[in-house]
């Protein structure tokens, strides 16, 4: 602190330079020291950043030190320590971007480790959606071959049914059925009436299983010429086909063949045995 000097009245030129000092001294005490040139923006770039709550939460201990820095910079100081006032706006300076630099780090830092956790998350829920789309799925597959193997098992069980009241056998080459010669009048290739129950019984099977192509085939036994049998077991065979057409079945699978005495299943040296040779079978193909 300065001390004003009191001086005693004196006359002419000593009076005059008392005066001068007097005034010089009080000027001096009236102004005093003020804050460094650049202090008031380095505080202006340190309350920008302490009014940002990202720069708050991710530099909070980096701006308490900037703050000490600014508030150390601010201190007035004598003119003949300027040097000292610039150094101490200086660093304040590079406290405070120190503290933004920090801040922007360890927002950027925040920011990422959330949309790391947000990635996790939707790939965890795409794979737990893509686990319950594959479990519902496979209960729905489960399902549905447990239907297709209970239509399948009834439909087995209604195909041997029919199988049964066909009374035909099944073999390699389809279900074979077969009509004997009583169906038909000695030496004729006219089906007789009353006599039709396996025809009808053919037709329904038919019906039910339009998928399947048939083989009508006709047989003789050995009396008679060989051409005559031949004509014969395949006019037999196309009586049936002309039969079943005429309750709907479509032409388009039935297949005619007549092998006349070619193709005995008992001797012919006996009337049981050449009853049995005189036939008409019906090959009813198996499904592909």
């Amino acid at each position: 602190m300065m001390t004003l000097a009191i001086f005693k009245p004196a006359s002419g030129r000593k009076a005059a330079t008392a005066v001068v000092l007097a005034s010089v001294l009080l000027t001096a005490c009236a102004t005093g020291p003020t804050s460094p040139e650049g202090a008031e923006d380095v505080r202006a770039k340190l309350t920008e950043l302490q009014q940002n709550p990202d720069m708050m939460t991710h530099a909070r201990i980096e701006l308490r030190d900037a703050q000490a820095a600014v508030e150390l910079a601010e201190q007035p100081l004598d003119s003949d320590e300027e040097a000292l006032a610039a150094y101490r706006v200086y660093m304040a300076d590079r406290m405070v971007e120190i503290a933004r630099a920090k801040g922007k780090t360890r927002l950027m830092e925040a920011d990422r480790t959330r949309l790391g956790e947000e990635r996790d998350a939707a790939r965890l829920a795409a794979r737990t959606l893509e686990a319950d789309r594959a479990h519902a799925d496979a209960q729905q597959a489960r399902r549905s071959e447990a239907g297709a193997a209970a239509q399948s098992a009834l439909e087995a069980e209604e195909l041997q049914r029919q199988i049964d009241t066909l009374e035909a056998e099944a073999t390699e080459r389809g279900l074979v059925l077969t009509l004997g010669d009583v169906l038909f009048a000695t030496g004729s290739a006219e089906i007789q009436g009353g006599s039709n129950r396996n025809l009808e019984n053919l037709v329904h099977f038919l019906d039910q299983y339009p998928d399947r192509q048939v083989l009508i085939e006709g047989h003789t036994d050995n009396v008679g010429s060989a051409q005559f049998n031949q004509n014969l077991s395949r006019q037999r065979a196309e009586s049936v086909r002309r039969f079943l057409t005429g309750r709907g079945i479509d032409s388009q699978r039935l297949t005619v063949s007549g092998f006349g005495y070619e193709r005995p299943i008992a001797n012919n040296d006996n009337a049981t045995g050449r009853q049995q040779n005189r036939r008409v079978e019906v090959i009813i193909e198996n499904r592909e």
